[in-house]
C-alpha cells in the first residue's frame, strides 16, 4: 500500500545461503533504513539522556517510540501539530511507533523482561507478578487501562490505536495485539490469538480510511504483530493469517515479531513464523537487545530489532566491550586510563577514560549515563551493522564465531 507522493518499500539484497538471514533496504518517506539494523528506544520521544543528534552521529537510521506513553503525555493531538515524531523530537531519519499492545502485558501482569521468561513453571489465564497490581483489563473490542501516571483510566481499541499512531506520525506503526506470557494456558493463546487476529482485520480498516483521510501527510506503513507465544502451531497460523490478510486491496506492509519468547528456543520460533511470512516484507523483532539473540534473530530472517536494554544497561554502568559486559563503577576502574572499549569508534571511547566513566557513576553525574549510552547504542548499532556487511560480503558465520567467543568467553 503506498501514498503517490511517498512510496514505502522493502528491498532483499544477499541473502544467507543456509539460513533465513538476508540485507535489504527498508524506505521511507523520511529516508532508508539499510538492514538487518538495530533500532534504538525512544520511549517518550528521547532516547534517555542522549541528544538526537548524537543518535545520528552514532549510526541509528531510525528511533521508535512508545505509543502508550506518548499517548498520555503529551498527547497525540500535540505531538501531530508539532508536525509528527520526527520534527517534535528534531529527529530527521525514520521513525517506528508500538501500537500499545506490550503494555497489555506489562500493565495486565507486571512482567516486562518477557524474552527471559521460560515455559517451565505454572500455568494460568490470569497471570499476575508478585506483588503487582493488575492496571490492564482485556476484552474481545480493547483494552481498558489505569494511567501510571495519575490514575485515570484510558480505553484503547485497534480503532483508538491507529488513531494514536497516525496523529504521532511515525513511518512504521504496529497493528494492535494482545501480548501474552509464557505462563499463560495453550486454551488462553489460543484464544488471544484469535482476538489478536480480529483486531488486525480492524486495524486495516482504520488505517486505510485514516490514509485517505490524512492524504496530505507523509505515508505510514502498517506493521502486522504476530503472536503464539511457544507452540509452533499457533506461530505459523499467526504468520499465514497475517501474511496473507487483505481487506478491500490493503494488507499489511512488514512484520513485527512479538510476544513472548522463551530465549532457549528463540531462534526456532522466529524461525517458524518468517518461514511463513511473504520474503518481500521486512520483520521487526520486537523487545530483543542482546549480542547473542541478535545473532539468532538475523540468521533466521528478522530484518530489524528494538530493545531498551542498551540505554537501561548503560544508566546503571553496565556496558558492552569486546570481551562482555563490564560495570563501570568497579574498582579496577578507578585508574584505567583507556576507553572502555579499545575497539569501539563512538564518541566516548575516542574522548573519554573508564577511569573518568567511574568517577562520573561513583559521583553521580547525570554526564555518566549520557556517556555510558552514547556507547551502549553504538555499540549495538554497529554489532549489527557488521552482520550486514558480512552477510553481504559472504563472511556472517565467521564473524558470529569470532564475536560470540570473545564476549561470552568468561
Amino acid at each position: 500500500m503506498e501514498n503517490s507522493s511517498n512510496i514505502f518499500n522493502f528491498k532483499v539484497g544477499k541473502q544467507l545461503s543456509d539460513q533465513g538471514g538476508r540485507a535489504g533496504v527498508i524506505t521511507t518517506p523520511h529516508g532508508e533504513i539499510q538492514t538487518p539494523a538495530f533500532i534504538p528506544v525512544g520511549t517518550k520521544a528521547t532516547v534517555k539522556s542522549v541528544l538526537p543528534e548524537s543518535m545520528k552521529d552514532l549510526g541509528s537510521q531510525a528511533l521508535l517510540a512508545n505509543a502508550y506513553h506518548l499517548y498520555l503525555q503529551p498527547g497525540p493531538e500535540i505531538v501531530d501539530a508539532a508536525g509528527g515524531l520526527g520534527k517534535f523530537m528534531n529527529w530527521p531519519g525514520p521513525t517506528y511507533t508500538d501500537s500499545g499492545g506490550f503494555q497489555v502485558l506489562s500493565l495486565g501482569v507486571g512482567f516486562k523482561k518477557v524474552i527471559a521468561m521460560n515455559d517451565e513453571t505454572f500455568r494460568s489465564d490470569e497471570v499476575i507478578a508478585d506483588k503487582k497490581e493488575r492496571l490492564a483489563h482485556v476484552d474481545n473490542d480493547g483494552v481498558t487501562f489505569k494511567s501510571h501516571i495519575d490514575g485515570s483510566m484510558h480505553r484503547f481499541t485497534p480503532e483508538i490505536s491507529m488513531q494514536v499512531q497516525h496523529q504521532l506520525g511515525a513511518d512504521i506503526i504496529f497493528a494492535f495485539d494482545e501480548c501474552t506470557t509464557l505462563h499463560n494456558t495453550r486454551k488462553y493463546q489460543e484464544k488471544s490469538l484469535e482476538r489478536t487476529r480480529l483486531w488486525a482485520e480492524r486495524c486495516l480498516v482504520e488505517h486505510d480510511r485514516l490514509t485517505k483521510e490524512r492524504s496530505t501527510k507523509p505515508y505510514q506503513a502498517l506493521w502486522g504483530v504476530l503472536q503464539g507465544a511457544q507452540y509452533e502451531d499457533l506461530r505459523r497460523k499467526a504468520a499465514k493469517d497475517l501474511g496473507s490478510m487483505e481487506i478491500k486491496g490493503v494488507s499489511f506492509d512488514g512484520f513485527g515479531l512479538g510476544g513472548a519468547l522463551d530465549k532457549a528456543s528463540l531462534g526456532t520460533i522466529v524461525g517458524w513464523m518468517t518461514q511463513e511470512l511473504p520474503e518481500n516484507k521486512p520483520r521487526h523483532l520486537l523487545g530483543i537487545g542482546e549480542p547473542d539473540d541478535l545473532f539468532v534473530g538475523v540468521e533466521n530472517g528478522a530484518d530489524t530489532f528494538d530493545c531498551v536494554a542498551p540505554s537501561r544497561q548503560a544508566r546503571t554502568s553496565a556496558v558492552f566491550t569486546n570481551v562482555g559486559r563490564v560495570n563501570l563503577t568497579n574498582a579496577k576502574f578507578n585508574r584505567d586510563f583507556n576507553p572502555i572499549d579499545e575497539e569501539c569508534d563512538c564518541y566516548t571511547c575516542k574522548n573519554y577514560t573508564a577511569a573518568y566513566l567511574n568517577h562520573l557513576f561513583r559521583s553521580k553525574e547525570m554526564l555518566a549515563s549520557t556517556l555510558a549510552t552514547i556507547h551502549n547504542e553504538r555499540f549495538i548499532v554497529r554489532l549489527v551493522e557488521k552482520m550486514r556487511t558480512t552477510i553481504i560480503s559472504g563472511d556472517f558465520a565467521e564473524y558470529k564465531k569470532d564475536f560470540l567467543g570473545r564476549f561470552y568467553a568468561s
